[in-house]
């Protein structure tokens, strides 16, 4: 079965930095999964924030985090990294880690062309 277990969410000042886990088990990164990190704040949408291919490391991100946030992987622990810098309070939001398998079709910042989800990790810059 795969699993996805987040972590390293936490209360952060403005302008401050956290580094976001996502170990996932079941699948290996040799394969060419699609990773993805969603935020979901209270009374909004869940949004797409970043993806990557985990067989040739082909990275996406959306608008409002492009060059603040980096998505990256770790291929011999299995895990996904979101390295989130110059926070500001309106990136406080439950992040979610997803996975799809190789061949899904869609735009990676779908939240509905996901298959698997982690339970999540608060994030909260105030």
């Amino acid at each position: 079965d795969v699993q996805l277990v987040e972590s390293g969410g936490g209360l952060v000042q403005p302008g401050g930095s956290l580094r976001l886990s996502c170990a996932a088990s079941g699948f290996t990164f040799s394969r060419d999964w699609c990773m993805g990190w969603f935020r979901q704040a209270p009374g909004k949408e869940r949004e797409g924030v970043a993806a990557i291919y985990t067989g040739g490391g082909i990275a996406h991100y959306a608008d409002s985090v492009e060059g603040r946030f980096t998505i990256s992987q770790d291929n011999a622990k299995n895990t996904v990294y979101l390295q989130m810098n110059s926070l500001s309070p309106e990136d406080t939001a439950m992040y979610y880690c997803a996975a799809r398998p190789e061949g899904t079709m869609g735009w990676v910042l779908d939240s509905s062309k996901y298959h698997y989800w982690g339970q999540g990790t608060q994030v909260t810059v105030s």
